[in-house]
């Protein structure tokens, strides 16, 4: 509340965080499974004696080094540009709590990035136990960095002690960490072999193909199946209001859990009946199709994640919208208008009422919502009348469990809901001058006047 919020037009900053986070998470996995892919692979080939195998892994790091290091890395400085633009409280508290986190996981990035070029360009220039060396260091600097972030990513929904500890170990060794470390390590296993099917179905040495293409697809399987075991493990460590939203408290974020299960059991019959039960038939067109539906299942199911977190950002801590528990009496006591330092208006009076609802709804409402595009207010209020719309508003928390609930005095909640009315002015409706309002506020008549009829 304390920041002005960058409102991305019609994508909504929300959306755009999302959009950025999954292809940056779908490579950054990519980044760890396919070190280790690379590294015993190469030992594969030394020990085989298999010169052609051998050929494959240098062109293989080619495209890992391209993919990993160009856009992954700036993909991930666009997850922290975006961030921290749409909600700025909860990344600047996530600084402060893993400072000392944060800093490890930068060693372990320059160590990943240096380890990564050595690698590529140690090819024919170091001997083989060296090169395999510099590969082994990459993955473990690799899986570091995941194994660092890994916490800092489900401390925002299972905070569990901290919440009494403030402690930097109780934030980092969090209810949910073991279990969503054994996921992502399983998913990056999996998406060493996804990738390694696009480059082994472009191979021409027809012999190498149908030894590599198999291959491939039993990494892919191998992690996919531990993910179901691992994820029943993690659903465990949910809080309950999480695991309800999931299983039917909100219709949207069960369909996706339903969809993330789907694909991900389309992404495993695929891989077992083709690539590695037919592999002299797999093309580059079937390894693409395994991997836009291997992104669809990391999409649907890192939309679930951020999805039944709601309505906090960080899970009993912080609001989506910035607002800290703690402070939720002090602005109901004080307003919202004269607790947010970024708003023109401080006061409500019958000339401004709309124009402070809409900060009202910049402060409270658009971390997660835009007025005409994606999760639109105005849609979700079409039909309402003002008297329909300032209920919602009253028991916002009753009745949509993942929404927070108004916070702010009930003059300003009745401000927003004549904003939220007038976005829907019925046909041939006349609109009321500001004078015509009258100057009681909070009077539930008076707003009445210069509100939209009920």
């Amino acid at each position: 509340m304390n920041y002005p919020v960058w409102e991305p037009f019609m994508l909504g900053g929300g959306l755009v965080i999302g959009i950025i986070a999954i292809f940056h998470v779908f490579v950054s996995h990519f980044a760890v499974g396919g070190g280790l892919f690379l590294v015993l692979t190469e030992r594969k080939a030394y020990r085989d004696n298999n010169p052609a195998l051998l050929e494959y892994v240098k062109s293989h790091s080619k495209f890992f080094v391209l993919v990993v290091l160009v856009f992954g890395a700036v993909s991930g400085v666009g997850v922290w540009w975006s961030i921290s633009l749409v909600n700025p409280e909860a990344t600047a508290t996530l600084i402060h709590v893993f400072v000392w986190g944060w800093a490890i996981e930068w060693v372990f990035f320059i160590v990943e990035i240096a380890a990564a070029f050595i690698y590529y360009y140690g090819w024919d220039r170091l001997d083989p136990k060296t090169h395999l060396r510099v590969g082994w260091i990459y993955f473990a600097a690799a899986w570091a960095s995941l194994l660092v972030i890994n916490g800092i990513l489900t401390f925002m929904l299972t905070p569990g002690r901290w919440l009494q500890t403030q402690t930097f170990s109780s934030a980092y060794f969090n209810p949910g960490m073991l279990p969503s470390l054994l996921i992502r390590t399983s998913v990056c296993v999996a998406l060493a072999g996804v990738y390694a099917l696009i480059t082994s179905s472009t191979v021409r040495d027809t012999a190498l193909r149908r030894q590599l293409v198999p291959y491939a697809a039993r990494w892919l399987l191998l992690g996919a199946l531990v993910i179901p075991f691992a994820g029943i493990w993690y659903i465990s460590t949910l809080p309950s209001m999480a695991r309800e939203i999931s299983m039917g408290g909100a219709p949207a974020v069960s369909i996706f859990a339903g969809l993330s299960i789907f694909f991900s059991a389309l992404v495993m019959a695929f891989t077992y009946f083709g690539p590695l039960r037919r592999p002299r038939t797999f093309n580059l067109v079937f390894a693409v199709l395994i991997a836009v539906l291997a992104l669809s299942t990391t999409a649907v199911t890192e939309w679930v994640r951020e999805a039944v977190r709601k309505p906090y950002i960080i899970y009993g801590y912080m609001y989506s919208n910035g607002l800290r528990l703690g402070d939720v009496q002090r602005v109901r006591a004080q307003g919202v208008l004269k607790s947010a330092r970024w708003v023109r208006h401080r006061e409500l009076d019958p000339q401004n009422l709309e124009p402070a609802g809409e900060e009202i709804y910049r402060v409270q409402c658009s971390s997660c919502h835009t007025v005409d595009g994606y999760n639109s207010i105005r849609l979700a209020v079409r039909g309402w009348s003002w008297a329909v719309i300032d209920y919602q508003l009253d028991h916002l928390s009753t009745l949509k469990g993942f929404m927070p609930a108004f916070m702010g005095t009930e003059a300003e909640r009745q401000a927003l809901g004549a904003w939220l009315a007038a976005l829907n002015p019925p046909p041939g409706s006349v609109s009321i001058e500001p004078e015509a309002a009258a100057v009681e506020i909070p009077a539930q008549d008076a707003i009445a006047k210069g509100a939209p009829h009920p």
